[in-house]
């Protein structure tokens, strides 16, 4: 079931409108409808739904009119395109002007239903907050947090064990100073034969696979280190 959904329907047509709002409230969404294309872009305007089923087919503005005026004033809802066009050029047209997904007509009740399932479980995807799954990047670094690789000019960025543990530690929290002590515990976890100026040593190999890059390993005094991109002049 859909955990009240909001729906918009854009049909010029009264008998399937009304059909189709019927059966898709029994199914536990909240349709509102629109049956021109002016209508359905004020419609979208004030009161932005979770997902919008529009035809191809309307009077006033089409659907495509509809649709590339709502992508250009920033209205992001998923769009399932309801049509009876079914030719490739069709569908390569609606999905250029920003729909999601494409149904022509007739169709089965039960692939609609799972289309905007599936148009709203993309969309809810696509709105999660930030995970430790998500990228990082900084200037041409970018690190992939969920697998750990770090990539530098779309490259994977050749590091030793030891200098991955530290740009792991730099990265963690971009924009802030690592200190010098927890890099120390990250990057030697458990040597205690190992000197603590060893830190430094990793740093110095570090800015020296970072020349030329536009990244900079620098050493804040009293707060650690931290990973910039260079300012350009």
């Amino acid at each position: 079931m859909f955990c009240a959904m909001q729906l918009l329907l854009v049909e010029d047509d009264s008998a399937m409108r009304t059909t189709l709002q019927r059966t898709l409230m029994r199914r536990g969404l909240h349709v509102e409808v629109a049956a021109d294309g002016p209508s359905a872009l004020a419609h979208w305007q004030t009161r932005e739904p979770d997902a919008v089923i529009l035809d191809l087919s309307l009077p006033g503005l089409d659907g495509l009119q509809v649709l590339e005026r709502a992508r250009a004033q920033g209205l992001r809802t998923p769009v399932l395109i309801l049509t009876a066009r079914g030719t490739v050029g069709d569908r390569v047209l609606g999905l250029n002007a920003g729909a999601d997904d494409y149904l022509a007509k007739p169709f089965d009740l039960d692939e609609l239903e799972a289309r905007l399932r599936a148009l709203l479980r993309r969309s809810q995807e696509s709105f999660t907050p930030k995970s430790a799954t998500e990228a990082i990047q900084i200037g041409a670094l970018r690190y992939e947090k969920e697998s750990g690789a770090i990539y530098l000019n779309e490259k994977i960025f050749e590091l030793t064990p030891r200098e991955l543990a530290m740009m792991h530690a730099l990265l963690a929290r971009p924009g802030h100073a690592v200190a010098k002590e927890r890099l120390f515990s990250l990057v030697f976890p458990g040597e205690s034969d190992v000197q603590y100026e060893a830190v430094e040593v990793v740093a110095y190999r570090l800015r020296k696979k970072l020349a030329g890059s536009g990244l900079q390993l620098v050493t804040l005094r009293g707060l650690g280190y931290l990973i910039k991109a260079e300012v350009a002049a």
